[in-house]
């Protein structure tokens, strides 16, 4: 692994479909980060369009244009299914890879990538050639189920109930009628329903080796704002817990993107920030030991754009928090 943290000069990085929203939200961090710089951005439909992402001007490329072997390391934000072909194509030219898609995420039949939860997995990450960046959804709900279900309090066998809602932005920008103004506007609405959801592989895989024998209901909502995740999950336990906060502040006491936050989280308090932000209660008038867990992210940063950039500081060997609005 090369160790670029003591590097005086910017190390040159580049983004596979830097059009999308997760694409152009990693363009911008890099363009403040204090360590990289952007050596090249992707974008067939755009490819001359010059964009100015984070201050700066940005001329987009096609993806067949992209001088891959002028990069230390490449983000991939490419859609579901073509992400794959090129983040081989990035380390056949010598780049290390941060891939934002679903290819490449354990559950979906290959789970020889390091999964990229730096606050579960961060020493696999530090010397991995490809990283497999989480979805959103699963980054919320994971890490609010982790500490529960490695110190071994949910009950075997238990439904772990888990409604989440997201903004817009989630279901990318490509032209889709039910995601105009008008049909969002003043809406609230359930999709993927039946458990069925895509992200569902991944988080049972992650269940799994978080020690978890449990079954997950998901049921995913539609928020009329742009960006936003909040998750609200029942949870079964083996015995009640006098403290329903204490798993996450005795596993993430020196987490720096971690919040404990006093009342249920909201996302006016998480937008544009690196952060997930986390409160439990215990419900009353139930017969079963539960807990109530709720998880706020930004969708497009720690759920997408700022992990990545997260995940490739710790790669790079750069201060895990460079660049990175907390």
């Amino acid at each position: 692994m090369h160790d670029y943290s003591s590097c005086v000069n910017t190390i040159p990085v580049g983004v596979l479909g830097a059009s999308g929203y997760a694409g152009r939200e990693l363009c911008a961090l890099i363009a403040r980060h204090p360590g990289l710089d952007l050596a090249f951005a992707t974008a067939n439909e755009q490819r001359g369009s010059v964009l100015r992402l984070g201050g700066r001007p940005t001329t987009l490329v096609g993806t067949d244009e992209a001088p891959l072997g002028d990069a230390a390391l490449v983000f991939s934000a490419l859609p579901h299914g073509a992400s794959g072909e090129w983040v081989a194509r990035a380390r056949a030219a010598g780049a290390r890879v941060v891939d934002l898609s679903n290819d490449l995420r354990i559950g979906n039949g290959t789970d020889d990538v390091p999964y990229g939860m730096p606050e579960l997995n961060r020493w696999g990450i530090a010397e991995a050639p490809i990283v497999a960046n989480p979805g959103c959804y699963p980054t919320a709900i994971l890490l609010a189920l982790a500490p529960f279900l490695k110190a071994g309090l949910v009950a075997p066998g238990a439904c772990v109930d888990v409604v989440a809602a997201s903004g817009v932005s989630g279901a990318g920008n490509s032209p889709k009628r039910e995601l105009l103004f008008a049909e969002v506007s003043d809406d609230y609405r359930a999709y993927g329903v039946g458990n069925e959801h895509r992200h569902l592989n991944e988080m049972r895989a992650a269940v799994r080796t978080l020690g978890g024998d449990v079954d997950l209901l998901f049921t995913p909502h539609l928020l009329p704002v742009a960006r936003g995740i909040l998750a609200t999950i029942t949870l079964p336990l083996t015995r009640a817990l006098d403290d329903p906060m204490g798993p996450w502040r005795a596993a993430y006491a020196h987490e720096p993107f971690i919040e404990l936050a006093d009342a249920p989280p909201t996302l006016r308090e998480v937008a544009h920030r690196n952060v997930v932000r986390l409160h439990a209660v215990t419900p009353s008038h139930l017969r079963t030991p539960t807990v109530l867990l709720f998880a706020a992210i930004d969708n497009l940063v720690k759920g997408a754009a700022g992990q990545a950039l997260q995940n490739a500081n710790i790669m790079l060997g750069l201060d895990e928090t460079a660049g990175l609005p907390a």
